[in-house]
């Protein structure tokens, strides 16, 4: 089954654009080494929560909005080969100005249990 590298980061309004760009240079970095699938899904309706929600979870400030991302591998060995690719390449030197702050990006590593249609 596949595997999935989640990610939800808040980019400023202003920098829609600049991140639309950084995001079609580098998700073609992940494609290239074996993903198969990278969506990047900019928040459109992003409530707030009682207890939690996806703006706290990333401390977002009033003129950033949300971006929901994931890359989808074949499996886990694709997935961890193709990382150590991608933060060897040198082209992800160039990753480090990012039109968001880094800091405030939360991430991780998914098996799927339930794929509907399968």
């Amino acid at each position: 089954m596949s595997y999935i590298d989640g990610f939800v980061i808040a980019v400023p309004h202003a920098n829609r654009e600049q991140f639309i760009g950084y995001a079609r240079t580098f998700d073609t970095i992940f494609l290239e080494f074996g993903a198969i699938r990278v969506v990047e899904c900019w928040g459109d309706d992003v409530p707030d929560g009682k207890l939690t929600d996806f703006r706290r979870a990333v401390q977002a400030k009033q003129d950033e909005s949300v971006v929901f991302s994931w890359i989808e591998w074949p499996d886990k060995a694709t997935r961890d080969a193709g990382m150590q690719k991608v933060m060897k390449d040198p082209r992800m030197d160039a990753a480090s100005a990012m039109p968001f702050d880094g800091k405030r990006m939360i991430f991780g590593g998914f098996v799927p249990v339930v794929s509907l249609p399968g």
